[in-house]
C-alpha cells in the first residue's frame, strides 16, 4: 500500500491531500489548505512547515508528489513560489520522505487526459475519481491531483509494475521493459 501526501505550493495558500493506493484502489484520506495570509514571508514560510510538518506527523505518507514551477512573467512571484516549494521540500525531507516532481501538464494530462485541462475540469475528475461528496476547494483538488498522478505513474516510488508506456518509441510498440 503507498500513502502519498501530494502538495500544491503557494505562498499565501497551500493545498495538500493525502491518498491511499492499494492494487487498482484509491482512497481519499484526507485534503484541506494551509492559508499562509499576506504577511511577512519568512512568517509564512514558517507557517508552511508547521503546517505540513503536522500532516505528515499525523498522516504518515510513504510518499510525496509536489507541482514543479511553472514559467510565469512576474518574477518576484515565481520567487515566492519557489521558496514555498523549497519549505514543501524540506518538510517531506526532513521526514525522510522520498519526493516525485510532476508539472502541472502533467498532472492535467493524468487526471483529466488533456494537457490544457482548466481548473474547473481538474476539480470536478478529482471529485469524480476519489468518490468526494463536495468539492475541496480549488488549490485542494490540485493537490490531490499531484497525489493522483504519482499514484498513477508506473515509475513512481514502490511502483511495481514491470513495463511502462513510452509514447515515444521509435519502434511504434506502445509498451517497453522498464529499465533498471
Amino acid at each position: 500500500m503507498r500513502r502519498i501526501l501530494g502538495i500544491d505550493p503557494g505562498s499565501i495558500k497551500t493545498g495538500w491531500g493525502v491518498i491511499e493506493v492499494e492494487g487498482g484502489s484509491v482512497t481519499h484520506l484526507e485534503s484541506g489548505i494551509l492559508r499562509l495570509g499576506t504577511g511577512e514571508m519568512a512568517d509564512r514560510l514558517l507557517t508552511l512547515h508547521r503546517g505540513l510538518r503536522d500532516v505528515i506527523e499525523r498522516l504518515e505518507p510513504s510518499e510525496c508528489a509536489v507541482e514543479e514551477i511553472f514559467l510565469a512573467k512576474n518574477f518576484q512571484s515565481v520567487l515566492k513560489l519557489g521558496q514555498a516549494r523549497g519549505v514543501a521540500l524540506l518538510s517531506a525531507g526532513a521526514a525522510s520522505i522520498p519526493v516525485k516532481e510532476f508539472a502541472a501538464k502533467t498532472v492535467k494530462q493524468a487526471i483529466c487526459g488533456q494537457g490544457h485541462a482548466s481548473k474547473t475540469q481538474m476539480q470536478n475528475m478529482v471529485v469524480r475519481i476519489l468518490g468526494l461528496t463536495e468539492n475541496p476547494g480549488e488549490d485542494a483538488a490540485d493537490a490531490l491531483g499531484i497525489a493522483l498522478c504519482a499514484g498513477y505513474s508506473k515509475d513512481g516510488i514502490a511502483a511495481d509494475a514491470r513495463f511502462r508506456l513510452s509514447s515515444r518509441s521509435r519502434t511504434g510498440r506502445r509498451w517497453r521493459l522498464k529499465e533498471s
